[in-house]
Protein backbone atom coordinates (compact mmCIF):
# COMPACT_ATOMS: atom_id res chain seq x y z
CA UNK A 1 0.00 0.00 0.00
CA UNK A 2 2.98 2.25 0.59
CA UNK A 3 3.10 5.41 -2.09
CA UNK A 4 -0.61 5.05 -2.41
CA UNK A 5 -3.02 7.71 -1.79
CA UNK A 6 -6.53 6.70 -0.81
CA UNK A 7 -8.45 9.15 -2.07
CA UNK A 8 -6.18 9.77 -5.65
CA UNK A 9 -7.05 6.13 -6.20
CA UNK A 10 -11.16 6.45 -4.99
CA UNK A 11 -11.70 9.32 -7.59
CA UNK A 12 -9.50 7.31 -10.05
CA UNK A 13 -12.14 4.52 -9.16
CA UNK A 14 -15.12 6.66 -10.20
CA UNK A 15 -13.72 7.79 -13.40
CA UNK A 16 -12.38 4.62 -14.72
CA UNK A 17 -15.83 2.83 -13.84
CA UNK A 18 -17.76 5.67 -15.31
CA UNK A 19 -15.51 5.70 -18.66
CA UNK A 20 -14.92 2.04 -19.19
CA UNK A 21 -18.56 1.33 -18.15
CA UNK A 22 -17.02 -1.70 -16.11
CA UNK A 23 -19.78 -3.82 -14.50
CA UNK A 24 -17.87 -5.50 -11.56
CA UNK A 25 -16.05 -4.60 -8.60
CA UNK A 26 -13.29 -6.98 -9.00
CA UNK A 27 -12.32 -5.07 -12.38
CA UNK A 28 -11.86 -1.67 -10.51
CA UNK A 29 -8.42 -2.67 -8.62
CA UNK A 30 -7.39 -4.07 -11.49
CA UNK A 31 -8.31 -1.25 -13.53
CA UNK A 32 -6.82 1.57 -11.02
CA UNK A 33 -3.35 -0.49 -10.80
CA UNK A 34 -3.41 -1.97 -7.36
CA UNK A 35 -3.84 -5.48 -5.63
CA UNK A 36 -7.70 -6.41 -4.68
CA UNK A 37 -6.11 -6.89 -1.13
CA UNK A 38 -5.14 -2.98 -0.60
CA UNK A 39 -8.16 -2.02 -2.96
CA UNK A 40 -10.53 -3.88 0.27
CA UNK A 41 -8.10 -2.37 2.91
CA UNK A 42 -9.22 1.18 1.41
CA UNK A 43 -12.38 0.63 0.48
CA UNK A 44 -13.93 -2.16 2.84
CA UNK A 45 -17.12 -3.93 2.74
CA UNK A 46 -19.56 -1.37 3.89
CA UNK A 47 -17.57 1.55 3.99
CA UNK A 48 -19.07 5.38 1.83
CA UNK A 49 -16.39 4.95 -1.14
CA UNK A 50 -17.11 1.39 -1.63
CA UNK A 51 -20.93 1.78 -1.48
CA UNK A 52 -20.21 5.10 -4.03
CA UNK A 53 -18.37 2.36 -6.44
CA UNK A 54 -20.60 -0.26 -6.63
CA UNK A 55 -23.47 2.52 -6.89
CA UNK A 56 -22.22 3.18 -10.21
CA UNK A 57 -21.14 -0.23 -11.31
CA UNK A 58 -25.30 -0.66 -11.12
CA UNK A 59 -25.90 1.91 -13.18
CA UNK A 60 -23.75 1.09 -15.46
CA UNK A 61 -25.80 -2.69 -15.32
CA UNK A 62 -28.94 -0.86 -16.03
CA UNK A 63 -27.71 1.20 -18.79
CA UNK A 64 -26.40 -1.87 -20.53
CA UNK A 65 -29.74 -4.22 -19.68
CA UNK A 66 -32.17 -1.02 -21.09
CA UNK A 67 -29.85 -1.01 -24.40
CA UNK A 68 -30.03 -5.05 -24.79
CA UNK A 69 -33.96 -4.80 -24.00
CA UNK A 70 -34.31 -1.82 -26.89
CA UNK A 71 -32.27 -3.71 -28.90
CA UNK A 72 -34.44 -6.85 -28.20
CA UNK A 73 -37.53 -5.55 -28.78
CA UNK A 74 -36.90 -4.08 -32.02
CA UNK A 75 -35.48 -7.33 -33.21
CA UNK A 76 -37.44 -9.41 -35.48
CA UNK A 77 -35.83 -13.12 -35.03
CA UNK A 78 -37.78 -15.32 -32.74
CA UNK A 79 -34.90 -15.53 -30.19
CA UNK A 80 -34.67 -12.06 -29.43
CA UNK A 81 -38.33 -11.77 -28.82
CA UNK A 82 -38.32 -15.05 -26.26
CA UNK A 83 -35.36 -13.46 -24.42
CA UNK A 84 -36.90 -10.30 -24.10
CA UNK A 85 -40.34 -12.18 -23.15
CA UNK A 86 -38.42 -14.07 -20.64
CA UNK A 87 -36.79 -10.65 -19.16
CA UNK A 88 -40.44 -9.35 -18.48
CA UNK A 89 -42.76 -12.38 -18.08
CA UNK A 90 -43.69 -13.61 -14.54
CA UNK A 91 -42.69 -16.28 -12.95
CA UNK A 92 -45.37 -18.40 -14.37
CA UNK A 93 -45.14 -17.19 -17.98
CA UNK A 94 -41.24 -18.16 -17.75
CA UNK A 95 -41.86 -21.50 -16.44
CA UNK A 96 -44.47 -22.05 -19.65
CA UNK A 97 -41.51 -21.26 -21.93
CA UNK A 98 -38.38 -23.05 -20.34
CA UNK A 99 -37.82 -26.51 -21.78
CA UNK A 100 -35.86 -27.64 -19.01
CA UNK A 101 -37.69 -25.68 -15.91
CA UNK A 102 -37.34 -27.74 -12.36
CA UNK A 103 -39.00 -26.62 -9.30
CA UNK A 104 -36.47 -26.84 -6.29
CA UNK A 105 -38.91 -25.36 -3.83
CA UNK A 106 -41.47 -28.02 -1.92
CA UNK A 107 -44.63 -25.05 -2.62
CA UNK A 108 -44.23 -24.53 1.36
CA UNK A 109 -45.40 -28.37 1.64
CA UNK A 110 -43.26 -30.42 4.51
CA UNK A 111 -41.30 -33.29 3.17
CA UNK A 112 -40.82 -35.94 5.17
CA UNK A 113 -37.75 -38.45 4.54
CA UNK A 114 -37.59 -40.81 6.46
CA UNK A 115 -33.94 -41.59 8.01
CA UNK A 116 -31.71 -44.70 6.10
CA UNK A 117 -30.39 -46.49 8.73
CA UNK A 118 -27.33 -48.48 7.63
CA UNK A 119 -26.84 -51.94 9.38
CA UNK A 120 -23.14 -53.73 9.27
CA UNK A 121 -24.97 -56.81 8.11
CA UNK A 122 -23.60 -58.92 10.92
CA UNK A 123 -27.25 -59.06 12.30
CA UNK A 124 -28.39 -61.72 9.61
Amino acid sequence: MAGYDKVKKFKQALKVVKEKALYLVEEVPVMIGISKSTFYTFYPDGSEELDAIKELLEDNKITIKSEIREKLRNGDKAAELIALYKLLSSNDERKALSMQHVDHTSNGKTINISPIEFTSGKDK
